[in-house]
């Protein structure tokens, strides 16, 4: 296997690991976004409605001239009216086309809205959005990284970094910092009744325990963060694109394994 150099906090390289087997694995993009897909679907919410919704009045249709309330041969639409005293004739109801009528197709609660995938193509999207981090050819089409070795492996020194101004200076002496500039100049506002801001992707941390560093970095903008036993494909490929720019620690290489 190929072995990478590692970097210090302060940048230099404190020696070398060698690459797990995972990082060999063939980068199949239609299963990679077929597991984002997946991931994506396991968070939607089930919608329904209450199955007597715009059916709770006393209306009803009465098509029989001789019927009590019957509208037959009365110049007036023969739908589904509320009930009046005296033979009155009442509100149109129950309709999809009247006022507080039922939907006329509701979203159903049983409508199946995960897209299921097999554990096994699971596991295998995952090793090749992993094998993607270590593709100079398919990371720099997404990243801006000019002078560093990927996958970039960090030793314990960064674990305990605590503040965000060291992870961002750190991203500078290893000169990744445009690719976060990239994605601090790309938010743009979101658009429609949730409001907020939508920030590109830029680098993902993955270390093999909670460390100090993991939640000094998640407030630069782009950047995530993920330990090892949580680490999800669209971690790796958001949006199923595969090749994100990756930083690993040593323990979690070695986790890896």
């Amino acid at each position: 296997m190929t072995s990478v150099p590692i970097y210090s906090a302060d940048g230099s390289s404190t020696g070398k690991v060698e690459l797990p087997k995972v990082f060999a694995e063939d980068v199949r993009d239609e299963l990679i976004k077929r597991a984002v897909l997946s991931e994506e679907s396991e968070e939607f919410q089930p919608k329904g409605v209450f199955y007597r919704a715009g059916l709770q009045t006393s209306a009803r249709y009465i098509g029989r001239k001789e019927a009590y309330h019957s509208l037959k041969n009365r110049g007036g639409a023969m739908l589904p009216r509320e009930l009046y005293p005296k033979g009155r004739i009442g509100r149109v109801r129950v309709v999809p086309w009247a006022v507080k009528g039922r939907r006329a197709h509701p979203p159903k609660v049983e409508k199946i809205l995960v897209e299921r995938i097999n554990r096994k193509e699971k596991l295998k999207a995952l090793r090749s959005a992993i094998a993607a981090t270590a593709r100079k050819e398919i990371v720099s089409k997404k990243h801006i990284f000019p002078d560093v070795t990927i996958p970039i492996i960090v030793d314990e020194k960064c674990e305990g970094m605590k503040r965000t101004k060291d992870v961002f200076a750190f991203f500078e002496k290893i000169k990744i910092s445009k690719d976060i500039e990239r994605a601090m100049n790309g938010r743009k506002a979101r658009t429609g009744r949730y409001g907020g801001t939508k920030t590109p992707r830029s680098v993902l941390i993955v270390s093999a325990t909670a460390v100090p560093l993991l939640k000094a970095a998640r407030n630069i903008p782009g950047v995530t963060v993920a330990t090892v036993d949580k680490l999800q494909v669209r971690d790796l490929a958001p949006g199923g694109v595969p090749g994100r720019l990756t930083i690993w620690t040593k323990a979690a290489i070695e986790a890896l394994k």
